[in-house]
């Protein structure tokens, strides 16, 4: 008993020095790097380089702004909207914005050219317009509209928190679909309309890929650091536009974390069966709404739909026509990069799911205050943007006595530790809903640290871990902003051959890695909730049986 005590202790410490030595070294090591590069290498100093270059940060706050506000309105309109149809639809509506999150962050970019590009479907082949679509006005649409599905996820998700009893007494006491809208369902959803918006707000500034694929001459932030590492080699330069770009992020993140807390916080308590949905049709907010609502479903099913079609089709003499070409196109650019793309992707998914519930577990159930700021250092890949993290790894470990540039393992690892963010809050919802009870019961009864892992902390967490895996999973698929520097040639993957094929100007081969990839993200959501409805089955089968025990004994 005093080995296995003995064992236990042991692994307990060496699980949480592990921990704390990867969040240090993989994430808080890497940006402080990036800092010294940008204030105290050699070279333009960081104060000169931002007068000078006042333009580019104007256009990337004016971009991020416009996009701020135009998804702000979007998103309320499809939440709204959303009120307003049955179940059914509700649940139509919902899958149709889950399967819009599996999408390369690009797609959009791709589906802009294809129709309204100088020879797109629309444009060209039906209105027979020559027209410019590059530019900021092409930006700015093209982010509202990637941006929108995730904040009206939100949004919706907070929908459930609303008390029924209040919005049904205002119905009673005669009140009218517009001033049910305006004075009871925003007011409620306030911290979580402030969290979705400074969400777009630090996710346009991060975003290089939409400006370099149809930004045209419209030069921003984001895109002039990808430019200066690619195009230039130069990494202090790049270092001083990431810099530039962290400090509006910041201000976003602090002002995020302040009314995250607050949405989180907020619980209503709305049951499923006491649902006050759907609200009557009516009013001028249900008109714009729906109105709204209509055109951005369009507009996706117009972006996927130009996008199957380029990847299916090849064009004859004005008419498009069913072809394995564009497949066959694409398989001299893929080789082994899919089967790279998805062990990476697993990879990350299983190590960056365990690594961040472990971190919940020391944080929250044992309360340890070290680990709580371990926990808030690994919020930084969310704060900044993606490739201020990718280049800090660039500069990190291209030396000793960490010097991994160049190979899989820096790739790797940049992956894991960039979901740490995400997973970390997704795995403190999970250790929520177990009582703390259970903790203390193991110790109780003589077990071990490893026991409580073993026995409750994670086998009571498993559906929060498998959630957590597949998100770790699809943003692998997905990602680009953080390896696109860290990536060795002849080691590509899915979203940086596809964004490489988008540049050359072969949009069919674009399109048809981006049905690739979303169709491998389904595929692994359709696996990983088909093992949880299956171990919640078990369960039933279980409880049914110690009941039936009980009835008979």
């Amino acid at each position: 008993m005093k080995k296995s005590h003995f064992g236990s202790k042991l692994t307990d410490k060496l699980v949480f020095v592990i921990l704390s030595l990867g969040i240090l070294v993989f994430i808080l090591y890497p940006y402080l790097s990036i800092f010294v590069q940008a204030l105290q290498e050699p070279g333009e100093k960081f104060s000169s380089f931002f007068m000078q270059n006042l333009e580019l940060t104007q256009h990337s706050l004016t971009v991020a702004i416009s996009t701020m506000i135009l998804t702000l309105i979007l998103s309320i309109a499809v939440t709204v909207g959303f009120v307003f149809v049955s179940k059914k639809w509700q649940k139509v509506m919902r899958l149709f914005l889950l399967i819009t999150m599996v999408s390369p962050p690009f797609v959009t970019s791709l589906a802009y050219i294809t129709l309204f590009g100088r020879r797109g479907m629309i444009t060209h082949d039906l209105l027979h317009l020559m027209i410019n679509p590059y530019g900021p006005q092409g930006i700015i649409l093209m982010q509202t509209l990637s941006f929108t599905s995730l904040n009206a996820l939100v949004l919706i998700g907070l929908l459930k928190q609303l008390e029924p009893s209040v919005i049904n007494s205002a119905r009673s006491l005669g009140a009218k679909t517009d001033s049910l809208i305006l004075d009871i369902i925003l007011p409620m959803l306030r911290p979580g309309l402030i969290v979705v918006a400074l969400i777009s707000f630090i996710r346009s500034l991060a975003d290089f890929q939409t400006p370099t694929i149809i930004g045209g001459n419209y030069n921003m932030l984001a895109s002039e650091g990808y430019f200066a590492v690619i195009s230039m080699g130069d990494i202090h330069k790049a270092a001083l536009i990431n810099l530039t770009l962290a400090i509006p992020a910041l201000i976003g993140f602090f002002l995020y974390i302040k009314y995250d807390r607050a949405m989180t916080t907020q619980h209503h308590g709305m049951s499923s069966d006491s649902s006050p949905f759907p609200l009557p049709k009516k009013g001028v907010i249900y008109v714009i709404s729906l109105i709204l609502s209509i055109i951005f479903y369009l507009a996706l099913l117009l972006q996927y739909g130009s996008i199957l079609l380029n990847a299916l089709t090849i064009k004859v003499l004005g008419n498009y026509q069913f072809s394995l070409q564009p497949l066959l196109a694409s398989q001299v650019y893929l080789n082994d990069t899919i089967t790279r793309t998805i062990v990476y992707s697993l990879i990350a998914g299983l190590l960056g799911s365990l690594i961040s519930f472990l971190i919940i577990y020391y944080s929250q159930v044992r309360n340890n205050k070290w680990m709580k700021f371990m926990e808030m250092v690994g919020t930084f890949p969310y704060i900044l943007p993606g490739t201020f993290f990718g280049l800090g790894y660039l500069y990190a470990f291209s030396k000793p006595p960490l010097q991994i540039t160049g190979t899989a393992a820096i790739v790797v690892i940049n992956v894991i530790f960039k979901q740490v963010a995400f997973a970390t809050k997704a795995a403190k919802a999970a250790v929520n809903q177990v009582e703390p009870t259970y903790f203390k019961t193991v110790h109780d009864l003589g077990g071990t640290t490893v026991n409580e892992w073993h026995d409750v902390f994670f086998p009571m967490t498993k559906e929060g871990f498998a959630i957590t895996f597949l998100n770790g999973f699809i943003s692998t698929m997905t990602t680009i902003g953080s390896i696109i520097f860290l990536v060795h040639p002849g080691e590509n993957m899915m979203t940086l051959v596809m964004f490489d094929v988008v540049q050359r100007g072969e949009y069919q081969v674009a399109a048809v890695i981006a049905c690739l990839i979303i169709l491998i993200c389904i595929i692994m959501s359709i696996i990983v909730f088909g093992i949880i409805n299956l171990t919640r089955r078990d369960w039933r089968h279980v409880f049914r049986s110690r009941k039936l025990n009980q009835e008979v004994l």
